[in-house]
């Protein structure tokens, strides 16, 4: 196993990485709301917060260009990362059960980088639910795109069904059901104050409970929500890698029309669910489940309008400075990921601003930190081959060290 090796740098793909630098830079600009407030201000933008004046167009900002749209991107990224990593595994000469045993290998130990994320640090990883769709995921590799297409937008049926039902069935819940549920969309002013308190009073004080919400997203919520929805994104992934769309050999008018159609189609159908829940007042009877699923599916559409944007612009060469820094944070995205979560730990737990900082506040953190990798990420790779994290990741998998430095 020790004779098949990683891709070298210079076979990287710069549409993909520039692709997934965009992605999570644009990550935390939910996650920052995850960090800096109690979860249900991620959920139900009237349960917690000043929501009106600046702050309430931030908040639409958000909502209509970020919430489950980077996360799609990402987990599309992802999906068409399994096949690359794959195909070109082979290219290198590794038999089919090598592949199989690099490709298990790598995502056991991004299923433990989760766990360790989520447990010690924050209950929000991701990393978890990629490693563990990976392992299903892997069996559609050798399908065609048309059928991962039809697979992915199956798969995103399957979990916007379940909402669905969830949603319609929830007038004949338990009583007790009912009022947990709410309880978590609106806590009221004693519960807010407990999550805040616990929060801001150091990062020990938050541990068990950070904690117990992970063990809660990795089993009942993965298995209700996250899982169909990553599985269907990291399908639809696989096939637009198939097509030869993530890699920029497309024509430049294939993306426009991207462009155009996913934000036509993406836009109307947030703009129709904004009008429904503000029309519903974000009343759990209709926005848990139901009103949700206008953003779903218009996430959908809005991710690959950016697959359009970024690899249009790509291929067009402008900017070229800063699509060398994007193709870096990208490069460095399994680094930069973890970074966000220690720096949104540091500020909000341990320095104790959790609870306290508003949504315009926070999008100038965002700008900051987004400034900061930006800046970091090229200069570190200017050194090194590899982020700390994508270096112990390519150790582990191919079970050597790696080469770190360029000297």
């Amino acid at each position: 196993m020790n004779q098949i090796t990683p891709v070298p740098a210079g076979g990287r793909i710069a549409s993909i990485d520039v692709l997934r630098g965009f992605a999570l830079l644009g990550i935390l600009g939910m996650n920052i709301q995850a960090f800096a407030m109690p979860f249900c201000a991620y959920i139900n933008p009237t349960s917690f917060g000043e929501q009106e004046g600046i702050n309430r167009w931030v908040w639409g900002f958000g909502h209509i260009f970020f919430d489950m749209k980077f996360m799609g991107l990402f987990s599309m990224l992802f999906g068409a990362g399994v096949l690359l990593f794959a195909d070109r595994a082979e290219a290198r000469g590794a038999s089919l059960s090598q592949v199989r045993w690099l490709h298990c290998n790598r995502n056991f130990w991004l299923v433990m980088f989760g766990l360790l994320h989520a447990h010690l640090l924050w209950s929000g990883d991701i990393l978890f639910a990629y490693g563990v769709c990976a392992f299903p995921v892997y069996l559609f590799r050798h399908r065609s795109a048309r059928t991962l297409l039809i697979c992915g937008f199956l798969f995103l049926l399957l979990g916007s069904g379940l909402s669905l039902m969830f949603g319609l069935s929830y007038e004949q819940w338990p009583e007790q059901d009912q009022a947990e549920l709410a309880q978590f969309w609106r806590p009221d002013p004693a519960a807010l104050d407990e999550e805040i308190a616990q929060y801001s009073g150091g990062f020990s004080s938050g541990f068990v409970s950070n904690s117990e919400g992970s063990l809660f997203v990795e089993t009942f919520i993965f298995a209700t929500s996250i899982f169909w929805r990553v599985m269907g994104m990291m399908l639809l992934g696989m096939a637009f890698y198939r097509s030869k769309i993530l890699s920029g050999e497309r024509s430049a008018a294939f993306y426009r029309r991207l462009l155009m159609a996913g934000a036509v189609i993406g836009l109307l159908l947030i703009a129709i669910g904004m009008r429904e829940n503000i029309a519903h007042d974000y009343a759990i009877e209709y926005s848990f489940y139901i009103g949700s699923q206008w953003n779903f599916w218009g996430s959908v559409a809005l991710s690959m309008a950016y697959i359009g944007l970024i690899v249009g612009w790509v291929r067009s060469g402008r900017w070229p400075a800063l699509q060398q820094r994007l193709g870096a944070v990208g490069r460095m995205a399994f680094t930069n990921y973890i970074l966000h979560t220690l720096i949104g730990v540091l500020i909000f737990r341990v320095l104790g601003y959790f609870g306290s900082v508003e949504r315009v506040e926070q999008l100038a953190l965002v700008v900051g930190i987004w400034s900061f990798q930006l800046w970091l990420s090229p200069l570190w790779l200017i050194r090194y081959r590899f982020g700390p994290l994508e270096w112990l990741w390519r150790s582990l998998t191919y079970r050597k060290m790696q080469p770190m430095g360029r000297g």
